[in-house]
């Protein structure tokens, strides 16, 4: 395994410690481990920092405009996503996750490293921009980096980073409409071009039936309005897939806990104190700004931490989307949106960052047990005493909010936030869906599903949950017909109150 290169200068130390942090987060989702995920990262952000260092070398020394190429961060997720291809040739594929190694052998996977013309809008987008303006759009879409700590890092003016990011995200949209009509299309989607750049360029413009029609079948078309679309916060999650690929949005939502970790708990995302990094310097963060060596040594345990605290699960639950868990409502009500279905591109999920994640299980029942202790999470739990008869009082001793976070053509994902009255060890939640859908990917526990009945039980990391705390995940599903909230929530076969 090769070790880590030694930063050139401050400036490149900084990168170092910031694109670590990066790489190691999405090298974990891809991998059955932590001293797994630690190998690979440390593989792939060696080779994506010769390629970074190359590239930049090559346009000092060039003239006219550079050759097009991510900025440093995303650059460096991919190194990740092509060490692991290359592990999957060379006959190490055990050592990656059952997914990704699916993925990887896939005519999906082959799209971001085939020809140009038909790589994801997205990544073509991103890569045609200036480096600082496509920096810029990912620390603050992807990274979910308060704008005061963009500036700071990018030599911005604080005052005006704002005005400046919205005009990148215009240019980026205005990149990938370029990069949309380049791609070679056959006459039904060349017919509908116009129409989709016109309806997406407003958020009061209606989607016509027959739009909406063909965006439910066409993956490429799909993937081109969640660029496009720059209202309704699709965008970081077009983004994160469209680059990354595999993983996307189980990336996404890790870097902005990451973030709110860094800005304090219980604070929101986007409010920064007037110094900038509030809390960067405490925790993970500071930990990883030592130094590089010391950012080596702390990974494992970083990545069972803070920004790691999500995974649904490896092996057979785990995918490509182990990341959200948001706070949700009860009863929400249901929308449907044009994002696309599919591949790892398509749902663009609108990710919002309210965080009040307070993560802790409860115990047991019937979960699949997972082969890694690690982020990725097994599955032990332990039986809690409550029945089914629920408490003593009145009320039941817990709450359920099921939220429906995004939906698009037969697929959906959800959240479910449980409130605890009495202290876990270890938890189980179960219920019912009323129309067959069915749950395909799981983040911050283990699904397992008979029927209708579905139960998620918790990861080792976030077994233990306080009297009045609460738990949370979230998944991916499947629909047809009718996508109506599941009923029947019992926390540990106790009967819990909706709200």
């Amino acid at each position: 395994m090769p070790d880590l290169p030694t930063p050139q200068d401050a400036t490149e130390a900084a990168l170092f410690s910031e694109g670590w942090d990066a790489v190691l987060s999405y090298a974990d989702l891809c991998t059955s481990g932590s001293m797994t995920a630690h190998q690979l990262a440390t593989e792939a952000f060696t080779l994506g920092m010769r390629e970074v260092r190359a590239a930049a070398s090559t346009h000092v020394r060039g003239a006219g405009r550079r050759t097009a190429r991510l900025p440093t961060i995303p650059a460096l997720l991919t190194a990740v996503r092509d060490t692991a291809a290359a592990w999957e040739a060379e006959g190490q594929g055990h050592k990656l996750d059952p997914d990704l190694r699916l993925w990887l052998n896939s005519a999906k996977a082959a799209r971001y490293t085939g020809p140009p013309l038909q790589r994801p809008v997205a990544l073509r987008g991103l890569r045609d921009m200036q480096e600082a303006d496509a920096s810029l759009l990912w620390l603050a879409e992807v990274e979910a980096l308060p704008l005061p700590t963009v500036a700071r890092r990018l030599g911005l003016d604080p005052a005006t980073v704002a005005d400046e990011l919205d005009q990148v995200r215009t240019l980026f949209r205005d990149r990938c409409h370029r990069a949309h009509l380049d791609t070679p299309m056959d006459a039904q989607c060349r017919s509908y071009a116009r129409l989709l750049d016109a309806v997406t360029r407003s958020p009061a413009a209606d989607t016509p039936d027959d739009l909406s029609r063909h965006l439910a079948t066409c993956v490429r078309c799909a993937e081109a309005a969640a660029c496009l679309r720059l209202h309704g916060g699709a965008l970081p999650a077009a983004l994160a897939g469209g680059v990354i690929g595999w993983g996307g949005l189980a990336y996404l939502e890790r870097r902005r806990r990451a973030a709110e970790v860094r800005l304090g708990a219980g604070r929101p995302a986007g409010a920064d104190p007037a110094s900038g990094d509030p809390a960067e310097g405490t925790g993970r963060t500071r930990a990883l700004r030592g130094t590089l060596l010391a950012a080596a040594v702390l990974l494992s345990a970083l990545a069972l931490g803070v920004s790691m605290m999500p995974y649904g699960g490896s092996g057979d639950d785990s995918a490509a989307a182990r990341d959200d868990r948001q706070p949700v409502a009860a009863d929400p009500s249901f929308s449907r949106t044009d994002t696309p279905p599919g591949s790892p591109t398509a749902p663009a999920a609108t990710l919002s960052a309210t965080p009040t994640r307070t993560p802790t299980p409860t115990p047991a029942g019937s979960g699949r047990e997972q082969p890694d202790p690690e982020p990725q999470g097994s599955t032990s739990s332990t039986a809690h005493p409550s029945g089914p008869g629920g408490s003593s009082g009145p009320a039941a001793d817990c709450r359920v909010a099921y939220d429906l976070v995004n939906e698009w053509p037969d697929g959906f994902q959800a959240t479910v936030t449980v409130t605890t009255d009495r202290p876990l060890d270890g938890w189980n939640v179960s219920w019912a869906f009323r129309d067959g859908q069915q749950v395909g990917q799981m983040w911050d526990a283990t699904a397992h599903q008979s029927g209708s009945r579905v139960t998620a039980t918790a990861a080792d990391y976030n077994k233990a949950v306080a009297a009045h705390g609460t738990l949370s995940f979230g998944f991916i599903g499947t629909w047809h017909d009718r996508n109506r909230a599941p009923y029947g929530f019992t926390l540990n076969g106790a009967s819990c109150t909706a709200g």
